[in-house]
């Protein structure tokens, strides 16, 4: 279907570029995107993708806002305590962009949500049992899978291709026998700009996966805020993996 007037004006920005143009918005429109967790991570992604004209946005997340949550969490304000998060964004992404067709879950992800059909799916939770959960179900379907974190000064980036690349996943990098890390935001801090960075990047390779521009399927990019310096790792498949190994061999 072809753009209208209002939908011109609003991704007018996006149109005058040769590499995304009405074609490229056409995608991003015809696309449909989880988000699990709507804290630090997920309030840039989410705010970020319902600009840029994601046509369906789910959004999944059991908790309630928290004062503590204000310093990070752009998404809500004073007034949003002790609501639950997904109700207080999916309003705000509707006052956005009215387009964007929103559904949100108030509850941590089951595999009932994750049973729909999704283009991609985008990590913000911030436990690692979720990202496993996460990783496999992805793998499986052979959905991408865009996953982020962040403590301190200090963020992560991760995103699998699995629809073109299957030599690699989340487990290789973070073995499912590995304990949850001592150190969280809730007891280690966490600087909100950083979240708010690397969230940004999500949404920048949410974009680039949805329009064919993304390659580099399993790099681990680092960033350290508080040094203004970025590392770009290249993991390495694990030939004993769970979850991809078998089916990879």
């Amino acid at each position: 279907m072809p753009l209208n007037d209002q939908q011109f004006m609003r991704y007018s920005r996006h149109l005058l570029m040769d590499d995304i143009g009405e074609a490229g918005q056409q995608k991003l429109l015809n696309a449909h995107v989880l988000i699990v967790g709507m804290g630090g991570l997920g309030c840039p992604v989410s705010l970020y993708l319902a600009a840029a004209g994601i046509g369906q946005l789910s959004i999944c997340d059991g908790d309630t806002v928290d004062q503590s949550n204000l310093q990070r969490q752009v998404l809500y304000t004073g007034d949003d305590c002790g609501k639950p998060k997904v109700e207080c964004a999916a309003q705000r992404l509707a006052e956005l962009n009215p387009e964007v067709q929103i559904s949100a879950y108030a509850e941590k992800v089951t595999e009932q949500i994750l049973a729909m059909d999704y283009s991609l799916v985008v990590d913000c939770t911030d436990n690692l049992a979720a990202r496993q959960q996460l990783n496999a179900h992805c793998y499986r379907r052979k959905i991408p899978l865009v996953s982020a974190s962040a403590l301190g000064w200090e963020g992560q980036l991760m995103a699998f291709d699995f629809g073109h690349n299957s030599s690699l996943c989340l487990n290789c990098i973070i073995n499912q026998d590995s304990a949850e890390p001592i150190m969280n935001c809730g007891n280690a801090g966490v600087v909100g700009p950083v979240l708010g960075a690397m969230g940004s990047l999500q949404a920048t390779t949410v974009i680039r996966v949805l329009l064919g521009y993304f390659k580099q399927h399993g790099q681990v990019q680092r960033y350290d805020g508080k040094a203004g310096q970025w590392l770009q790792l290249r993991a390495q498949a694990d030939e004993a993996c769970v979850v991809c190994a078998p089916l990879s061999s």
